[in-house]
Parts: structure tokens; sequence; C-alpha cells
């Protein structure tokens, strides 16, 4: 992708293997949000697992790069990592509907009327049955701009209950973006 300023209109996904940039994608676009408009009306959906692998954190919070303004509402869900926290399908499985219950929590909470949503690992909360990926698309639906990020890589191709059900998601909010941008792993996002 040689633009990498992210559309503050509409619904925007971006896609990509770990290390390809999303969280630092999506924390800029905050920024240029808050920039134009302020923060009322902002709703930031926080939902990817702290990982870390060889030494390197695959993954993390909005806050790694930005800070999230305080007149934001800022729902932080304390995600596991069910693939990579498990050595099961039946662990993976549970971990993931945890995950689902408190996302389903977070998404009562937030606001009624978001003007901007931005969304951190949008497909963390749907690797179980619990929420419909719909569910999420329809809450984003109400702001002006929703730019969401997700994981799609290798780990997406294995035949376990938790990557099928992630993959089935991707796919619905692959469909219901505006637009998706596939990123690579970079040096420098």
């Amino acid at each position: 992708m040689s633009d990498r300023r992210v559309p503050l209109a509409g619904s925007t996904l971006l896609v990509g293997p770990s290390q390809a940039g999303k969280t630092r994608r999506t924390a800029r676009a905050l920024d240029a949000w808050v920039e134009r408009h302020g923060a009322a009306g902002v709703v930031v959906l926080e939902f990817a697992p702290e990982v870390e692998r060889d030494g390197t954190l695959l993954g993390g919070r909005l806050d790694r790069f930005t800070t999230v303004p305080d007149d934001a509402w800022h729902g932080i869900l304390d995600a596991h990592a069910p693939r990579t926290a498990s050595e099961s399908d039946a662990e993976a499985a549970a971990l993931a509907a945890d995950n689902a219950d408190h996302a389903a929590r977070l998404l009562d909470a937030a606001p009624d009327d978001p003007v901007a949503v931005f969304v951190n690992d949008a497909t963390i909360p749907l690797q179980a049955d619990v929420i419909a990926p719909r569910r999420l698309a329809t809450y984003c639906e109400q702001a002006s701009c929703a730019v969401l990020n997700a994981y799609e890589g290798e780990s997406l191709g294995t035949d376990d209950p938790v990557s099928r059900r992630e993959r089935e998601a991707l796919t619905t909010l692959r469909t219901w973006a505006d637009r998706t941008r596939s990123l690579s792993p970079v040096a420098d996002c």
C-alpha cells in the first residue's frame, strides 16, 4: 500500500499478518480524527491480546502508539490469545468464548451514538459463536468513520474451530467494509 493514510469517512478494514502495522495505522487514524474533529463521540474498542513471542510483542493495544484521549470512550478487553495460549482445540474454544462474553459486555456498555469508532483486533471477540460479526458491523455503521483492524495470516489456514470462526468473521467484515487494505510486514509502518 503506497498511501499509508487511512480514510476518515466510511468504514475501513486493515488486515495483515503479525507485525504488518495494523495497530500502528489504526492509532494514526485515531490521532488524525481527533486532530481534525476532537475526541467527543469517539469510541475505541481494544480487543487485542498482548502476546510475546521470541522477545517480540505481537499485537497489543493502541496505547503502544498513541494516547487515547480522555474524552473518548475506551473499552478494553483483557483478551486471551486462544490459539497461542492453548494446548487443545477445546481449551482454545473456551478462551475464545471468554473473550466473546467479555467483549459483548463492552459492546453493551459502549455509547449508543458514536461519531467515530476505532476497533483494534476486531476478530478476537468473533472467534466464538457468541457475538455475530454483523453486530460489530452494525455498531460501527452508526459512526461516520469506522477503522477496524484484524489479523489475517497463516494460522487462519488451520482447521480448528477458533480459526474457522475467525475466517468466517473476517469474510463478513471484508464484505461489510467500504474498503479493505491488506498490509504486509514492513520495517517502518
